[in-house]
């Protein structure tokens, strides 16, 4: 559906890819502007600033949101802009750069990206949704994991050295020196448990997450449905030769893999985190579904 914006707000994270956000906007808001569009930017100093700034302007009122950065400032419009009907448009700038992947969004080029909300073409998509135990919610919009994943993550964000990627490398190689098979007990639509020990699940609105791993690669964002990626195996060498059949999206053939469909799973495993778009989530147990129609996305003209 095509309703280009005369007004729009664009939120920035400064540190999105390794602080090429600012520029990145700057771009942006050059070109939304020669297209005759109002650009009122807001700048998030954390996650909890950017979305309070979000509510002021959703409250004021505004045609679209356009987000300067990567998947995790995405994650925090996506608290905002949830069943909202407002639409989300994506300037690429950050590292792993998920959401854009899956919408066919330029991620080098800040103006064509620009170019793409100023056209006004939008398409309803699904997001997921994680309730923990109290009933606090977090929206989605790529893949929520809990697992390998979740553990390398967790030990990562405890690390004060180095920084960056490497660091991330490093929590990787610890855990797979430590690599067990976990318990997990997942209710399918409230009707199908299933009772398994995993390495990881993986919970897919969309195809890929960490910067373009295929984990779910046959997730169809507007389906009403997540798919589910389950890893068997605690073969250490075996989990490091799945590593790069994923970025294929081949991995859902190997024996170690087991996939499944819902809308609704209810996930259960001691001691273990959800993470989503990259972000913490919530301790598990927790529900995590799909909502259908949930985000209206700034997209590419169709053809």
């Amino acid at each position: 559906m095509k309703h280009g914006p005369t007004q729009v707000t664009l939120l920035t994270n400064p540190k999105s890819g390794h602080g090429n956000a600012p520029h990145a906007a700057e771009q942006a808001i050059a070109r939304l502007q020669q297209r005759g569009i109002d650009v009122v930017e807001i700048v998030g100093t954390d996650a909890e600033h950017a979305r309070r700034l979000l509510r002021d302007a959703v409250e004021r009122g505004t045609d679209a949101v356009v987000v300067a950065g990567g998947d995790g400032v995405i994650a925090d419009a996506l608290q905002v802009l949830a069943c909202t009907g407002i639409p989300l448009g994506i300037i690429p700038a950050g590292t792993g750069n998920d959401h854009a992947r899956e919408f066919r969004l330029p991620t080098k080029d800040p103006a064509a990206a620009a170019d793409v909300v100023a056209d006004g073409w939008t398409e309803i998509v699904d997001l997921g949704r994680i309730r923990d135990q109290r009933g606090a919610t977090k929206w989605f919009g790529t893949v929520a994991a809990a697992g390998f994943d979740s553990l390398v993550t967790d030990r990562a964000n405890r690390m004060r050295w180095p920084r960056g990627r490497m660091r991330y490398n490093l929590a990787m190689l610890a855990e797979l020196s430590q690599l067990r098979l976990l318990p997990f007990r997942l209710v399918l639509d409230g009707r199908e448990e299933i009772v398994t020990d995993l390495t990881l699940a993986a919970f897919g609105n969309t195809r890929s997450y960490g910067g373009g791993m295929r984990i779910c690669p046959n997730a169809d964002h507007a389906d009403g449905k997540l798919d589910i990626t389950m890893v068997h195996s605690a073969s250490r060498l075996r989990l490091i030769r799945l590593f790069p059949t994923v970025y294929k999206g081949t991995h859902v053939e190997l024996d170690a893999v087991t996939t499944a469909r819902a809308s609704t799973v209810d996930v259960e495993s001691t001691g273990i985190n959800a993470y989503a778009d990259g972000e913490f989530a919530c301790p598990l147990p927790a529900e995590i579904s799909a909502v259908s129609g949930a985000l209206k996305i700034l997209t590419p003209r169709p053809g």
